[in-house]
């Protein structure tokens, strides 16, 4: 792995709190991800599953992490099962974890080789009442490919019909929601990436670069500082391209006059940042740009400050639609009768702005995290108001990502990224 080793204490924690939370007498079970094929022998790169990361730190594929608080035998309490690294495969594919550095990197005791994994948990289910299996119950998730995770839970099911079956999303769900100082700090490792990227682009925009060049210099500067890149699929929408909300082909040329949204960002350790910025290609805003720019800056001002503990998602998106439709009728785009006859399921603001404004952000791009229930100290959401007119080939939008504080305002982890009309134009400049 590119990053810098992360301290074991943060997986036997996790491990600690999620036990904690589990059905006396019973097992949970965390599969690694599938490396994905392409055709041929080409494959994707391997990415892991971020449970099992979360609760071990293993970064490798067929790997799975048992937990068994309960059990009789105390060196069966937590077992995590590798693959058997070789000489074979060292030449190959590079070294695997051996079983010294699975207690160093992850402090799990007990590990077997994978071969070794289906005659233990015979045993174990013997011991057990009950088993938490992993599905993804994530509220965006749209799984077409059956996961690893899914090909061994309905074998599981075949095989174990009579135990108690429990998810153990609800407890994922609100423990990685909640970051520890260690998370946090590797994603303002993340965030401190992303800013080198973006600082490197404003020197480098000019008229006629073209969308991917753009890509590729962010891409530098990510790898040379340990990332893996990016975060999730970068977009890079110059002009009438900043309002197609999920444009990703980056092939365009950027032009004298036009405005490119960047919403771009680099991961570190598996964990993300999410980052967006307008930058205007000439290096200078012109009045209308920079007066729908400021529009959105004081929206996203004002929208940061309403993420304190006790905040509901639902209705801190309500108040965020009120702040919008303030600015949009001054930057004259709707007026108040638009309002009085706004159609209450879809504002009058939406015509302009049809996002949401905030996710939770962690080890995914969108993480867990659950909507119905209050906000909470150490929880880290982005905060993304955008105003998009398709008329005048002018979208933006700005993305920062928050520390939700005990007391007081959230602290603003992309507060070093250059974000003002002023320091914007100030380093293109340049």
């Amino acid at each position: 792995m590119k990053y810098e080793a992360i301290k074991s204490e943060l997986f036997i924690k996790n491990r600690k709190n999620f036990a904690d939370k589990m059905v006396s007498n019973s097992l949970a079970i965390f599969n690694s991800n599938d490396i994905y094929p392409i055709s041929a022998d080409s494959t994707l790169p391997f990415a892991q599953h971020r449970d099992i990361f979360y609760l071990s730190g293993v970064d490798q594929e067929e790997s799975i992490l048992v937990l068994f608080p309960n059990a009789p035998n105390p060196e069966h309490r937590e077992i995590l099962f590798l693959k058997e690294t070789n000489d074979h495969i060292a030449v190959w594919e590079g070294a695997k974890w051996s079983k010294k550095e699975a207690l160093e990197k992850a402090g799990i005791e007990t590990v077997y080789w994978l071969q070794d994994f289906e005659k233990t948990l015979f045993s174990l289910m013997q011991q057990a009442d009950g088993v938490y299996l992993n599905t993804n119950e994530h509220y965006r998730a749209n799984i077409e490919t059956e996961t690893r995770e899914a090909r061994f839970i309905k074998q599981f099911k075949q095989t174990y019909p009579a135990h108690n079956i429990y998810r153990s999303q609800p407890i994922l769900q609100r423990l990685r929601s909640v970051k520890d100082q260690i998370e946090l700090d590797l994603m303002q490792t993340a965030c401190d990436i992303t800013n080198k990227g973006f600082r490197r682009v404003l020197e480098f925009v000019k008229p006629g670069v073209m969308e991917y060049e753009i890509e590729a210099e962010l891409s530098h500067e990510f790898l040379r500082n340990r990332s893996k890149g990016f975060a999730y699929t970068p977009i890079i929408g110059s002009g009438y391209n900043a309002c197609v909300l999920h444009y990703i082909e980056n092939n365009q040329e950027c032009k004298d006059g036009d405005v490119i949204l960047l919403d771009v960002a680099a991961e570190y350790a598996n964990y993300s940042s999410d980052m967006t910025r307008s930058i205007p290609v000439s290096g200078k805003f012109t009045d209308r740009q920079k007066d729908v720019y400021n529009a959105v800056l004081r929206v996203k001002t004002a929208a940061a400050k309403l993420l304190v503990p006790g905040t509901i998602w639902a209705e801190f998106h309500i108040e965020v639609g009120e702040i919008m439709t303030k600015e949009l009728i001054g930057l004259g785009l709707i007026n108040q009768e638009d309002v009085d006859k706004q159609d209450p399921k879809w504002p009058a603001y939406k015509k302009y702005f049809m996002h949401g404004t905030a996710h939770h952000i962690g080890l995914d791009t969108h993480d867990y995290g659950i909507l119905t229930e209050p906000m909470q100290a150490n929880m880290v959401f982005t905060v993304e108001p955008g105003i998009y007119i398709p008329e005048e080939n002018l979208g933006i939008r700005i993305e920062d990502n928050y520390v939700i504080q005990e007391k007081g305002v959230p602290i603003n982890m992309m507060g070093n990224i250059p974000e003002t009309v002023e320091d914007i134009e100030r380093l293109m400049a340049k």
